[in-house]
């Protein structure tokens, strides 16, 4: 078969095109100029641009799997470029979509989007909800040449979470000296994540099953835990290898509500309780020999120790963890002046400070 992987660099579209590459032609797109070799193929060139879309999905494929993000309005402008140039479209959606029940996750449970109460969320394009609303998209145009996944949370030797928190909020300051701050209201919620390799196969299972159009998968791991466990696997494996004790504050809430862009994902997902019925993804992979994440998870840490790379950090959340845990990152550490102004300010709430006085003004002003 002749496969189109769109955005197929990361977690799992990386295995995805090394699994299918033996038996199959597959190219890949990317931002980032990479080395062809045997029947994997890199075009360069952003999937998310519609000129080079229209450049390159005419060529027809047996299978498109789309690993991009998209706004729903950039997803109406190419819908018809997917499933007119396509046998089949893998959409790659997120198990974000499901509102919380007290059951196991099956793909017939409630999404957010057609139960959720909450107005001012359902006003929003929220992850979840765009991820949704691009599924209806699919599902209710008529034609069924197209297939979606929902991924819970993956990881991989470069994406290690912890809660909301990417490695560059906790992995960071562990590494540092600092201390791991994690709170009490999502520390026994439980959670499911799954290898990203694993994820893949499961993806690579279904491309060009006729049965599996028109259908909704997810792929992930059969066993939960409570993050209060994927942060003692985490530390466990940081103690040994770095050879001392790594810290850990406790709050009462996440310290990323403090990031109003992350208010939903910790509200309708990270407070939820997820675990998933795998039965009908079982019909074509052995979700049971999936890595357990106690496993995985300190193999991967294990692995980035050998070569830590990290993305930007962003140092308002720094500064405010560095508040809550009275500790301070020194200034030299901040790669710029604006970033380490930017630190200062929420390290000591000095924005906070500005207000109070410009209100106590206005009173004295009014009140002579």
């Amino acid at each position: 078969m002749k496969i189109l992987i769109l955005g197929g660099t990361g977690a799992m579209g990386a295995p995805l095109a090394r699994f299918l590459e033996p038996q199959n032609d597959v190219w890949v797109t990317s931002r980032k100029k990479r080395e062809s070799q045997g029947n994997l193929h890199y075009l360069l060139g952003n999937a998310r641009n519609l000129e080079f879309l229209n450049e390159i999905l005419p060529i027809g494929w047996d299978a498109v799997v789309d690993f991009i993000v998209r706004s729903v309005d950039d997803y109406r402008s190419c819908i018809d470029l997917f499933l007119d140039n396509a046998k089949q479209y893998v959409y790659i959606s997120s198990a974000r979509v499901y509102a919380e029940t007290d059951s196991r996750i099956t793909e017939e449970t409630p999404r957010l989007l057609d139960v959720s109460n909450d107005i001012h969320f359902l006003q929003t394009n929220e992850y979840s909800l765009a991820k949704a609303r691009i599924e209806d998209l699919l599902v209710n145009d008529g034609r069924k040449n197209y297939t979606i996944i929902r991924p819970s949370i993956t990881y991989n030797t470069y994406r290690l979470q912890l809660g909301v928190m990417e490695k560059e909020a906790w992995l960071y300051r562990a590494m540092k000296g600092r201390s791991i701050v994690f709170s009490e209201d999502m520390r026994d919620k439980l959670t499911t994540m799954t290898y990203g390799e694993d994820v893949a196969k499961g993806i690579a299972s279904i491309i060009g099953k006729q049965e599996t159009l028109g259908e909704v998968f997810h792929i992930t791991n059969n066993n939960s835990l409570k993050w209060g466990d994927v942060l003692s696997i985490y530390k466990k494996s940081l103690e040994k290898a770095l050879g001392h004790s790594i810290n850990v504050f406790w709050t009462k809430t996440t310290t990323n509500l403090y990031l109003k862009n992350q208010e939903y994902q910790i509200k309708y997902c990270r407070y939820f309780d997820r675990t998933f019925d795998n039965s009908k993804i079982e019909a074509y992979e052995n979700v049971s020999l999936f890595v357990e994440p106690e496993e995985g998870l300190s193999t991967c840490l294990g692995r980035f120790l050998m070569n830590p790379q990290f993305k930007p950090i962003n140092w308002i959340l720094e500064a405010v963890n560095d508040r809550v845990a009275h500790e301070r990152t020194p200034l030299h550490e901040i790669p710029s002046l604006k970033l380490r102004i930017i630190y200062l300010c929420h390290r000591y709430n000095i924005g906070l400070f500005i207000k109070i006085i410009k209100k106590f003004n206005q009173f004295k002003k009014h009140n002579g």
